[in-house]
């Protein structure tokens, strides 16, 4: 599955988010979107799963464009977690998670051991085996998370979107999720703020810069101290530890901007 975005411009009032961005997510990579608060990273995002429609440009899924599929065959090929948080609900652990499967049945069909086992092992991926009968709304942040998490893993699609999957995650479970995640091989999208997470596991990461690509590339590539100075505003160390960048972080730069 292949995420192209060409040309995408979105607006709000006189103020452009997205400015012509084109980029695309190769199938079966890992592919990590990074960039400063209000970069447009989020909103990019929200034209990939229809929550809003950009001014110009469009998004295809291997050469079609997102419009021509309905809601069902959509969620069919594309799983989110987004950061929205969800309106107060009484549903179990379980419950949650099985929802992952509702584009792969009719409107009255019901859930079959298949789907169980489908919800149990997305589960036991997000760690929350013993969790399974638990009220949603009297989890911590963290595992509500893991949750949402699971129930975008049982819904079988061949492209994943993450939108800071790593919110409220202890270390322990970010490096795992993230893990599992990268060894399914599935077409993954996902806006990180954590630049060391985005450099272990992304196969590309593409840097935004005020609705625009500033960058783009493997992570050992793109994360220069010239980038994270000009970008990010910040001084940093970068070093390579078996093909990975490692970057540490030394304090605001003041020759911060780009000239």
């Amino acid at each position: 599955m292949k995420i192209a975005f060409s040309g995408i411009t979105w607006s709000v009032g006189d103020r452009r988010i997205l400015d012509s961005l084109s980029l695309t997510a190769e199938s079966g990579q890992f592919t990590g979107i990074v960039g400063p608060n209000g970069s447009g990273k989020s909103s990019l995002l929200r034209c990939l799963y229809r929550a809003l429609r950009p001014d110009a440009g469009s998004v295809a899924l291997d050469g079609q464009d997102i419009h021509a599929f309905s809601r069902r065959e959509l969620a069919a090929k594309l799983a989110a977690v987004l950061q929205e948080s969800l309106a107060e609900c009484h549903f179990t652990v379980l419950e949650m998670v099985l929802m992952g499967r509702y584009p792969h049945h009719g409107a009255f069909s019901s859930m079959s051991w298949e789907d169980l086992s489908c919800a149990r092992r997305s589960m036991q991926a997000a760690d929350l085996v013993g969790l399974e009968d638990a009220p949603f709304q009297t989890l911590s942040g963290g595992e509500k998370q893991r949750v949402l998490i699971a129930r975008a893993l049982c819904q079988n699609s061949p492209a994943l979107i993450l939108d800071e999957p790593t919110n409220h995650l202890d270390i322990r479970h970010a490096l795992s999720l993230l893990g599992q995640i990268k060894r399914l091989g599935l077409t993954t999208l996902a806006v990180l703020h954590d630049l060391n997470m985005a450099a272990a596991f992304c196969d590309q990461v593409f840097v935004l810069e005020q609705g625009q690509v500033a960058a783009s590339g493997p992570p050992a590539q793109v994360f220069t101290p010239e980038l994270l100075r000009t970008v990010f505003g910040v001084e940093a160390e970068v070093r390579s530890e078996n093909g990975t960048a490692q970057l540490r972080f030394l304090g605001p730069s003041s020759r911060a901007g780009r000239p």
